[in-house]
């Protein structure tokens, strides 16, 4: 029986004064949700969202232990939210060079085997032996250039759309605030939306 992958993925945060530095770039001056992440949050951030499927629903929880911790909470929603956003565009700007390198490519392929099957057949004599295994070198020739821009094409931009999909959730996902306190084992749950 085959393990199906999470449709819900709950990215756990403690929310208090001594956790908020641990989350970013220590050597950051920026206020808070200006911040960097650091790189073993990120990677925690990135741990968790592994069994991602297309309709799996991202929360970040936070916990907070007492109620001023919650003043923490939207700085760190802030600089989570923004460093997502700001990677999906450089993702997105990677995957539009992708494209049109690989465009380039292929009309320059085109025009390669447009004036191989197009010209140089003009300059050789149908009545010479050398015509035919020319011909066929040429169509050898034709299929090798245009084959990997196509290839790349057709193939390679997969994990650019998925990355950009993840990041895209990363960005936006839902926030659901827990508030536990020492004295009673209860916790309060707040939604909170962008």
């Amino acid at each position: 029986m085959k393990k199906s992958l999470s449709k819900r993925i709950s990215i756990f945060l403690s929310v208090d004064e001594n956790s908020i530095p641990r989350y970013f770039n220590q050597h950051d001056p920026a206020p808070i949700y200006e911040r960097q992440l650091g790189h073993e949050f990120e990677e925690y951030i990135q741990n968790s969202v592994l069994g991602i499927k297309r309709h799996s629903i991202i929360l970040y929880k936070l916990v907070c232990k007492q109620q001023t911790d919650r003043k923490y909470a939207e700085p760190l929603l802030k600089a989570i939210r923004r460093y997502y956003s700001i990677k999906k565009r450089i993702k997105q700007g990677e995957f539009y060079s992708f494209k049109r390198r690989n465009y380039k490519i292929l009309f320059v392929s085109l025009l390669i085997v447009l004036f191989c099957r197009g010209v140089l057949p003009l300059v050789l004599q149908q009545d010479h032996r050398i015509h035919s295994a020319f011909s066929n070198a040429l169509d050898v020739f034709s299929w090798v250039i245009l084959w990997k821009p196509i290839e790349r094409l057709i193939f390679y931009w997969n994990p650019f759309k998925k990355q950009i999909f993840i990041l895209s959730r990363l960005s936006n996902a839902e926030v659901i605030i827990i508030e536990k306190t020492k004295k009673v084992f209860t916790k309060q749950t707040t939604r909170l939306f962008n």
